[in-house]
């Protein structure tokens, strides 16, 4: 029998991506002792806006905790790990087996970052070679294990790699990083990883009061900074996107394909004595905007179709986090789950059923972020339905005894109701990503209840001591209520 990574591959060769849904990455830290366990953040998270979580390592009681839930995790390799990686593939391929490979397919991971801010952060001890060539370690560990397609490799830098950053049209990456730079961009356009920038207008703020409008720096509608190439930017985050859009540029990669990801940006609640810009007002007022910007669809005035990724910085406060007072405050959340300030995190599309719990958000009853299903469509060509569902039915994981004949979903024996069936769960279970519901052109995603009548088809699957729990049986009454053609 072909292993299951080869199968996955055969099934998931043609992609038919589905609109967007954007909602809102959040950075997860641990540096500090009055945190919830990761089990009760998982479980509360999956009740708010939020999909995407990004860590700083590869803690397994995270990965274990986030598996099943639908939110989709970046993991990292931390600095001092970073050289070890670069030196051979073996040792790439050793931390992979050992930080990743136990928690997948259940736990959702979709990127690896390798370091963090790693050009910037020791520049004069760490070696920028060792960057690019753990990345390349990594990535081709993931090619031989069929992975790459839904691991990304990718890097998170700081606005320091650039050598100005305004204009934004004419900023470039410092000389002394451009060879670098180069390769690592190169390597992320013929990828398909995006390019992660660390983005603070808080910082720029702070450090210049005087010559920074606070308005802009929180993401308000400012009267307007024109750069000279005729942009108009009415805050200052979509302006530091953009210098590393044109930074890009600069390299000779004006004509490929490189997304952005803002991988962290927030501002704190408290600072220093004197910080005036530290307040739980500020917070909130820039938070709540990042939210409505990340969920918004919108470009930046350079690239006004190019939607943009961004993760929220951060979770928690960590109160053993080293810095100043401003490292350790920049958390919508206290360690208690309290709110450090009022944030909305509520997802319209979520489950509203039960009552609130920890973040103070509401708990779903199962359903968690937007709703989603995945079914075979009406016109499906039968010979790869069946072999879909005997994929799905057996290296994919997923538990058919309800549509075997002694099952509850059995009825109507009819291949396309037994696949949809099948599908749907494995979408499910293994992550809502659009690879997880191609089946080799088969597949189709639907965003709105396709059932016709008031009951819920299942969104999601609880697992009991890794089994499958019981679908709900009305899936068969909605095969003969007509929303699925069998």
């Amino acid at each position: 029998m072909a292993p299951a990574s080869l199968l996955v591959l055969l099934f998931l060769a043609t992609l038919s991506p589905f609109p967007n849904v954007s909602a809102v990455g959040v950075n997860y830290g641990t540096l500090g002792n009055n945190l919830p366990s990761p089990k009760k953040v998982a479980q509360l998270l999956q009740s708010t806006l939020i999909d995407k979580v990004k860590i700083y390592d590869t803690n397994p009681e995270i990965l274990g905790a986030f598996s099943n839930t639908g939110i989709d995790l970046i993991v990292a390799v931390e600095n001092y790990h970073v050289a070890n990686i670069s030196t051979d593939t073996s040792a790439a391929d050793e931390w992979l087996t050992n930080r990743v490979v136990p928690f997948i397919p259940a736990t959702s991971i979709v990127a690896i970052a390798v370091g963090n801010e790693y050009l910037t952060t020791d520049p004069d001890h760490l070696k920028p070679n060792a960057l690019i060539q753990a990345m390349q370690n990594l990535h081709a560990v993931l090619v031989q294990r069929g992975l790459d397609r839904k691991i990304k490799v990718t890097t998170p830098h700081s606005m320091a790699v650039l050598a100005s950053s305004f204009p934004p049209s004419a900023s470039t990456f410092a000389t002394t990083l451009m060879p670098v730079m180069t390769s690592i961009v190169g390597f992320l356009a013929d990828t398909g990883a995006p390019f992660m920038v660390n983005a603070y207008p808080y910082f720029a703020y702070r450090d210049n009061p005087g010559m920074v409008d606070l308005e802009y720096a929180l993401l308000g509608n400012a009267s307007g900074v024109r750069d000279p190439k005729g942009y108009v930017y009415s805050n200052m985050l979509d302006a530091q996107v953009d210098a590393v859009r044109s930074a890009i540029i600069a390299l000779g990669f004006g004509n490929r394909t490189v997304e952005m990801t803002i991988s962290e940006s927030g501002w704190p609640s408290k600072g220093e004595s004197g910080d005036d810009a530290a307040t739980p007002e500020n917070a909130k007022t820039y938070n709540t905007r990042l939210i409505e910007r990340a969920q918004s669809n919108k470009g930046t005035p350079m690239s006004p179709k190019k939607n943009i990724e961004i993760f929220v910085f951060a979770l928690f406060n960590e109160n053993k986090k080293e810095g100043g007072v401003s490292e350790r405050n920049f958390g919508m959340f206290n360690g208690d789950g309290s709110k450090v300030y009022e944030v909305d995190l509520s997802c319209q599309f979520c489950s509203s059923n039960g009552g609130t719990l920890g973040f103070g958000e509401k708990m779903s009853s199962g359903v968690r972020g937007p709703s989603v299903w995945c079914v075979a469509k009406p016109h499906a060509d039968e010979k790869v339905l069946q072999a879909v569902l005997d994929f799905c039915c057996g290296p994919g994981g997923v538990d058919c005894r309800e549509i075997y004949e002694s099952g509850d979903c059995f009825a109507p024996d009819k291949l396309h109701a037994h696949a949809s069936y099948a599908m749907n769960v494995y979408y499910q279970i293994h992550g809502r990503n659009y690879w997880n519901c191609d089946f080799k052109g088969t597949g189709l995603v639907t965003f709105s209840d396709p059932s016709k009548n008031s009951r819920i088809f299942p969104s999601h699957f609880p697992t009991s001591e890794g089994v499958l729990v019981l679908v709900k049986t009305s899936f068969i009454k909605r095969v003969r209520s007509g929303w699925i053609n069998p």
